[in-house]
C-alpha cells in the first residue's frame, strides 16, 4: 500500500508543478504582449520634428 501511495503523491506532485508552469508560462505571454502594445504605441505616437528627425537635438 504503500508505494501506490508514494507514486500516487509523485503523481500529484507532477501535476501541480506542470500546472503552475503552465500558468507561470501565460501570465508571461500576456505581459510580453501588453509590453508589445505599449511599444508598439510609443512608436506610432512618437512626435516628429523638422526634417523628419523624430525628437533628435543637434548640438548647435
Amino acid at each position: 500500500m504503500a508505494p501506490l501511495l508514494l507514486v500516487l503523491l509523485l503523481v500529484l506532485l507532477l501535476v501541480l508543478l506542470l500546472a503552475g508552469a503552465g500558468l507561470a508560462v501565460k501570465l508571461l505571454w500576456l505581459v510580453v504582449l501588453a509590453l508589445a502594445a505599449v511599444a508598439l504605441i510609443g512608436f506610432l505616437l512618437r512626435p516628429s520634428g523638422p526634417r523628419g528627425t523624430r525628437g533628435r537635438r543637434h548640438p548647435r
